[in-house]
């Protein structure tokens, strides 16, 4: 009986699955990998979080973009930027919890009576709670944290954090109408797009995590698999090695045209495609990993687009420049693609999505690699790396590997794998 390549490594368990993950990753994580996820282990134990005083230097930080730009508070509510600035982890629902950065002076938080206590346990810089009760208004609490840091409420700019709702919008600058209100987007980008050298090592951390929980997987693919079936071994693997909040999908076949799926039922056959996009966060921070395989031999044409996918990613790799708007790393992927037959431009079959985005403490963040992007690469930027293709009616290739930017150009979190025969890659040095 003949025994294709796949079906040897599966033959030779899933350790030989993830000899291609680098040295240094198997080490941290004491052995390798088997095809039992009950053994594998969390690899995040001995990773630091990010402390008190690095947060409270990015409240300074964002405090002086402020002055500089003449606003004179920033309203923020919960989610990434909240965690960023204050460390609080919660919620949005009808009662408003509310972070609060003045120009100068300590930060406030605004929260419900009832939620005080809670509110306190992930707080982790020193800030003055309002709290308010359910008969009362929310938006008196921020204007009078306003009052109380000695700002001017007869003129100036109040800072709305992109996400932040209209009615919460609404109600503050019904008190303020005097003040006008703007984007906060200038401060919150300033501070969050570049990120620290601890940042990058969770970010790293949490690539990791998923490209060795993809090596798990990848050894337990067989005929007959769903696509549930295979997200489900993906996130059990991915919250064994230490990864949080795992997020996963599989496409297979067709479905694998359709860059984020189809809600059909498909199953793994032979010689199947099974094109996989999954992450997790480790101490808030996100990795972003796609990979392509085949369930079998692949086809010769299986093969072709495999590898020019791999091209796509090495020349958005080799394009991404410091100084360099980062909208040419989409262009110079697509020209191309377009000398390769496909496209132009968005056109299928082709890459209908951008090159990849900005990733940090959210899985999508400013700035992409789109056409027209002309945001200036700097280091410290990360971004996502994935041009995919995808022929409909057939079947879609993606791989995606995140990156980051430092003065001597793009750097890999992840190593893309070579070849579709070794499709798992290995985890880059980080030092």
């Amino acid at each position: 009986m003949n025994m294709n390549k796949r079906a040897f490594l599966k033959a030779s368990g899933a350790s030989l699955a993830a000899l291609s993950v680098s040295s240094a990753a198997l080490a941290s994580s004491n052995k390798n990998i088997v095809s039992n996820s009950d053994a594998l282990k969390n690899i995040t134990k001995n990773v630091s979080p990010i402390t008190t005083t690095e947060r409270e230097a990015r409240i300074k930080k964002a405090q002086k973009l402020m002055q500089q730009m003449n606003i004179s508070a920033l309203i923020i509510e919960p989610g990434a930027a909240m965690d960023y600035f204050s460390g609080i982890q919660w919620w949005r629902s009808e009662r408003l919890t509310a972070l609060v950065i003045p120009r100068e002076g300590k930060v406030g938080i605004v929260c419900p009576f009832f939620e005080e206590p809670s509110i306190q346990e992930s707080l982790a810089v020193d800030g003055d709670i309002r709290v308010w009760q359910e008969h009362e208004s929310p938006f008196e609490r921020i204007k009078q944290i306003l009052v109380d840091r000695g700002i001017d409420l007869s003129k100036g700019q109040l800072g709305f954090e992109n996400s932040v709702r209209y009615f919460v919008q609404n109600g503050v600058m019904s008190l303020l109408s005097n003040l006008q209100h703007i984007s906060a987007e200038p401060v919150t980008r300033g501070c969050r797009i570049i990120k620290s050298h601890h940042e990058l090592q969770l970010m790293h951390k949490a690539n990791e995590v998923t490209l060795l929980a993809y090596a798990e997987v990848y050894a337990k693919l067989k005929v007959g698999m769903t696509s549930s079936q295979v997200k489900s071994l993906m996130s059990n693997a991915q919250s064994a090695l230490g990864g949080k909040n795992p997020w996963n999908m599989a496409l297979i076949d067709q479905a694998s045209a359709f860059p984020h799926g189809s809600k059909k039922k498909h199953i793994i056959k032979e010689g199947s495609i099974v094109l996989m996009d999954c992450g997790c966060n480790v101490q808030g921070y996100q990795s972003d990993i796609s990979r392509t395989f085949v369930v079998g031999e692949p086809t010769k044409r299986q093969r072709d687009i495999w590898q020019t996918v791999r091209t796509g990613q090495q020349i958005a790799l080799e394009q991404a420049k410091i100084g360099s708007p980062a909208g040419l790393v989409d262009d110079a992927v697509r020209k191309h693609y377009q000398a390769q037959g496909f496209g132009p431009d968005y056109n299928l079959p082709g890459l209908s999505h951008r090159t990849g985005h900005g990733i940090g403490m959210e899985g999508h963040e400013s700035v992409n690699f789109v056409h027209g992007e002309q945001e200036k690469l700097r280091a410290g930027m990360c971004f996502s790396n994935e041009p995919g293709i995808y022929i409909p009616g057939e079947f879609g290739v993606r791989l995606e590997d995140c990156l980051y930017m430092t003065e001597k150009g793009a750097q890999w979190f992840t190593v893309p794998p070579d070849s579709i025969d070794s499709p798992i890659g290995k985890v880059a040095k980080f030092s």
